[in-house]
């Protein structure tokens, strides 16, 4: 009955609140009221003055100092604007500006009184000291109190009208902490109660902060603290909080169900304010990323100064991001190739229009071909001469190659062929690839294709151009990695699918990875594979229940996690080659030199050649048998070339060791 009666009453408020709260008071009745507020309080500040005796008060007198007394407030009001800011939104700047404007004009008729009394003129608005210190005290007074009033109640009414309510802990009992939680009173849309501050501080703990308590991180995240204040969210407003310490409070915020959001940097504040809208969600980059990388940028500073620069695959994630990193090392000119025209003219926009890339955008040359086209490929290097290559470009969809291994063969094989020997004939200083963790022992045409490319490379090296290959795993967030498909699958409702619940995977940062792609290069004397420390293992399954916990939902209940089996030619477990028996160290502690096959010139060629020759030929089969003669250790797994693998002749190699 009580929320019958209820509803009944707040809905004609509803109604009045969606109506007019997107309009504003006009500045001309804001100072219209200030005036008003001046002028009356005056009469109230000489009746305090008399001591509420009226009967010797003098009103046609008393009338002439509050009009004169108003006129100069009104004056200085104008001069500082302190009628402009939107009431309902007042803040300190506001607070400020309106007693700068008061001060003034209560400084200015304490000088007048003065004067006046020194010179021996009554000038009509000239009054006692005592009215003009009683006035300015009321009149500042009822003026911000009225304003925090208003700004009080439009408060209420609107958080009376949200229908979203949520309950929030905030992290970090500083000013940033008090931002947040301003900002969150403030939003139109939900309806935020903090329930706590979470500060490490032992100095700040047990005390308050406008009523709302101080705890420490042991004292919150306990299940005796949820249970009698459940929160919805955590929202960490501390702006340099340590790495691994920001893990550690998102880990323990998803043990119990909260949903986790940060407070963006001070520069991405819209005008210099906080908004809740502002307030992101914690991405799933952030769990997974790992301490900064050191890189000796001198290295890779005197490779590339002044250089031509061509990027095969420039559109793609690692393309891209080496294109980003390259640019500031003042090369003379850096080539993006890719065949993919949107997305190469979207990086062109991102180079034109991006503050930090801006001004190397005249050392961009984009060139839209396809690295397959031999004659196409001629006409680039004919052109530009350049010095060094990063070859980016490759297809790497492992179920996809694995339906279409011509395709895989055609831009993997023969595309890094073509460049190859254009690299060699036009002595290019040094050709850096970009390979794959799958290349080691492949189980499927994605891998194989890649470490067929990587044996070709090493076996033109020849004192001219130096060839270098890097391997890595999964990059984070990059084009068709798992994440953007959680992502997807999670605004979509669900269900995330994964192949296998004990499927694992390595993952690396983007920047991270092109940054160790071009030291690297740069430390590289041709021939080289090195590999990168990829850091710890993540069970996809685990990657899944926590980015549906990210997003504030729980896994099983609001979204499924389902299993639908391993795809065509994927592996369950991915090998980094980082133990001593198939590694060398170098000077940089995150980069490998593997221990690998080496391969003469002239077999591999020929085994090129005949792979071409069954090219023309399309049939799958043959292509794929060939291909297992080359890498010997290519055994298909869950595909339809398991039929395949027996014992085959691989090439003739001088020298041992693991591929």
């Amino acid at each position: 009955m009580n929320e019958e009666k209820n509803r009944i009453f707040l809905l004609p408020l509803r109604r009045l609140i969606s109506r007019y709260s997107h309009r504003f008071l006009s500045p001309w009745f804001v100072l219209f009221f200030d005036v008003s507020v001046i002028f009356f309080t005056f009469y109230l500040a000489y009746t305090i003055r008399m001591n509420f005796e009226l009967e010797f008060v003098n009103l046609a007198r008393i009338t002439n100092q509050a009009l004169g007394t108003t006129l100069v407030y009104a004056v200085s009001f104008y001069f500082f604007r302190s009628f402009s800011g939107i009431i309902r939104h007042t803040g300190f700047v506001d607070a400020f500006r309106l007693f700068q404007a008061s001060g003034v004009a209560f400084l200015f008729l304490i000088a007048s009184a003065y004067l006046s009394r020194t010179i021996g003129v009554q000038w009509p608005w000239t009054t006692s000291l005592s009215v003009l210190l009683i006035h300015f005290l009321l009149a500042y007074f009822v003026l911000m109190g009225s304003r925090v009033v208003v700004k009080t109640v439009f408060s209420r009414l609107i958080r009376t009208h949200r229908k979203k309510r949520k309950r929030v802990i905030i992290y970090g009992a500083g000013s940033s902490g008090m931002l947040t939680r301003n900002a969150l009173m403030q939003d139109h849309f939900t309806s935020y109660q903090v329930v706590a501050f979470v500060d490490d501080n032992p100095g700040k703990a047990n005390k308050r902060l406008e009523g709302i308590p101080v705890l420490l991180p042991e004292k919150v995240f306990c299940p005796e603290f949820q249970k009698k204040f459940p929160a919805d969210q955590l929202i960490i407003s501390i702006q340099n909080l340590n790495r691994d310490r920001r893990k550690e409070i998102i880990e323990n915020a998803l043990e119990y169900s909260l949903e986790v959001k940060v407070v963006p940097p001070i520069d991405n504040w819209i005008n210099g304010r906080l908004s809740a809208g502002q307030i992101r969600k914690v991405r799933i980059e952030e769990l997974l990323e790992r301490e900064p990388i050191r890189m000796d940028n001198s290295h890779v500073a005197r490779e590339l100064r002044d250089k031509v620069v061509l990027i095969t695959g420039a559109a793609g994630s690692i393309g891209s991001g080496i294109v980003r990193q390259v640019l500031p090392f003042l090369p003379a000119k850096v080539i993006l190739l890719d065949q993919a025209e949107s997305g190469l003219y979207d990086l062109q926009t991102d180079i034109q229009s991006a503050h930090a890339l801006q001004p190397y955008a005249n050392r961009t040359e984009c060139v839209v071909a396809s690295i397959k086209d031999r004659y196409r490929m001629e006409q680039v290097f004919r052109k530009y001469k350049p010095d060094i290559i990063y070859h980016a470009a490759a297809y790497k969809h492992v179920p996809l190659m694995e339906q279409n291994p011509y395709e895989a063969l055609l831009v993997n094989v023969f595309g890094t062929k073509a460049i190859t020997d254009l690299a060699v004939q036009y002595k290019v200083q040094k050709f850096v690839m970009v390979s794959t963790d799958k290349a080691v022992n492949p189980t499927n045409v994605m891998g194989a294709s890649k470490r067929i490319a990587e044996i070709y490379t090493q076996s033109m090296s020849n004192g001219t151009t130096q060839f270098i290959t890097t391997r890595f795993g999964n990059v984070l967030d990059s084009n068709g990695s798992v994440i953007p498909l959680f992502r997807r699958q999670i605004e979509q409702g669900g269900p995330l699918t994964i192949t296998h619940k004990e499927i694992t995977r390595y993952f690396m940062m983007i920047n991270e990875a092109c940054s160790l792609v071009l030291e690297a290069g740069a430390m590289g004397k041709g021939g080289e594979i090195f590999v990168f420390d990829m850091g710890e293992p993540v069970k996809i399954i685990d990657l899944a229940r926590k980015m549906i916990q990210l997003s504030g939902l729980e896994p099983g209940k609001d979204i499924l996690v389902e299993e639908i089996g391993l795809r065509p030619g994927e592996k369950l477990f991915e090998e980094v080659l980082n133990d001593q028996e198939n590694t060398l160290h170098t000077y940089h502690p995150k980069i490998l030199r593997a221990k690998v096959r080496t391969y003469p010139k002239e077999p591999m060629i020929r085994h090129l050649d005949e792979l071409a020759e069954l090219i023309l030929d399309g049939n799958e089969f043959q292509l794929v048998a060939k291909m297992k003669a080359i890498v010997p250790e290519y055994i298909s797994n869950n595909s339809v070339f398991n039929s395949l693998d027996k014992p085959a002749s691989g090439i003739s190699h001088p020298s041992s060791g693991k591929g």
